[in-house]
């Protein structure tokens, strides 16, 4: 599989996430974004919602055209990347994901959608497929999820790949995880199974600011993804969002004594030598918990697919 891929000078490399429960504090789809931007990112492909969206949850959302004439734009799930046209090397942003000699990275594609409701095996068949069509070297499956860790301390991160080649690449673990699934593991198994190496990265984002996005995980995530590709991803304003955004949750802190003591008490434990959040057991202790609560009634998912804004 991928005998093109393979024999090209640069890596392709799919990054992938999808709404829903794997998407705490929003810093995934707002990874996706902020790639997209940086590479001038161009949808290429479509896996339609039918028959794998709930429409209850996740709605079509109607709008109006440059021709003024009513549309519905389906929460698909969406394939973006750059698009090579001749001359197009100098429409290439100032600011984009460049390698270590400064040369500008055109091989990242982006996957963002909503977790489906039904057909998973289905679902992951259709996206086998796309890696295949685009001959896809490498796919990273990125998600986050809330857990008990403190605003105030490094975002932890974690990545598993079931490919002992890329383990020893990128200093991945194997996971030892059992117990609920989501579809980034559908995912993971379907591509392993199909000869395609892959990896999953997860964020931890502190559940106590589940209401706002987290930037300080967005730039975790990106943090990661730079050491693991070997490229330089410029940061944006994320850094001075990602100050503003503990500062802010450091004055809500200073008015609620509860709230305060509550975050000590997780700092102390994030600082323990044998703290479980420096391993990648505390993020299977989450996915565990998480993945067992049943979600209230009336409570869904955030309407809007993650569409990366490409600026075009």
């Amino acid at each position: 599989m991928n005998d093109a891929a393979n024999n090209s000078t640069s890596e392709r490399v799919l990054i992938a996430a999808f709404e829903g429960w794997s998407d705490a504090g929003a810093a995934t789809t707002t990874v996706l974004q902020h790639l997209a931007t940086l590479t001038n990112a161009e949808l290429l492909h479509a896996i339609g919602a039918d028959g794998f969206v709930d429409f209850q949850v996740h709605r079509p959302k109607v709008s109006f055209n440059e021709h003024g004439k009513r549309v519905l734009e389906w929460p698909e799930t969406r394939l973006y990347g750059t698009v090579h046209r001749p001359g197009s090397e100098n429409d290439t942003p100032k600011d984009t994901v460049r390698r270590i000699n400064g040369t500008p990275v055109t091989d990242i594609f982006m996957l963002a959608g909503v977790e489906p409701a039904r057909d998973w095996n289905a679902f992951a068949d259709e996206v086998v497929d796309l890696v295949d069509i685009w001959q896809i070297d490498t796919v990273i499956l990125i998600g986050s999820l809330f857990s008990d860790s403190p605003h105030s301390r490094p975002i932890v991160t974690n990545i598993s790949s079931e490919d002992a080649e890329l383990r020893a690449r990128v200093g991945a673990d194997r996971s030892d995880y059992e117990g609920p699934a989501g579809i980034t593991t559908v995912l993971d198994m379907a591509l392993t199974e199909a000869g395609v190496p892959s990896m999953t990265l997860w964020a931890q984002v502190p559940h106590y600011v589940h209401s706002s996005p987290s930037p300080k995980a967005t730039l975790a995530i990106l943090d990661k993804l730079e050491e693991v590709l070997d490229v330089v991803i410029p940061r944006g304003n994320l850094l001075a969002e990602a100050t503003e955004w503990e500062a802010n949750i450091d004055r809500v802190a200073a008015s609620d004594e509860d709230m305060s003591n509550y975050i000590r008490t997780l700092e102390a434990a994030r600082d323990a030598a044998t703290a479980p959040e420096t391993t990648g057991e505390a993020i299977a202790h989450e996915f565990e918990k998480y993945l067992n609560i049943e979600p209230e009634d009336g409570e869904a998912d955030p309407e809007d697919p993650p569409v990366p804004n490409s600026g075009r």
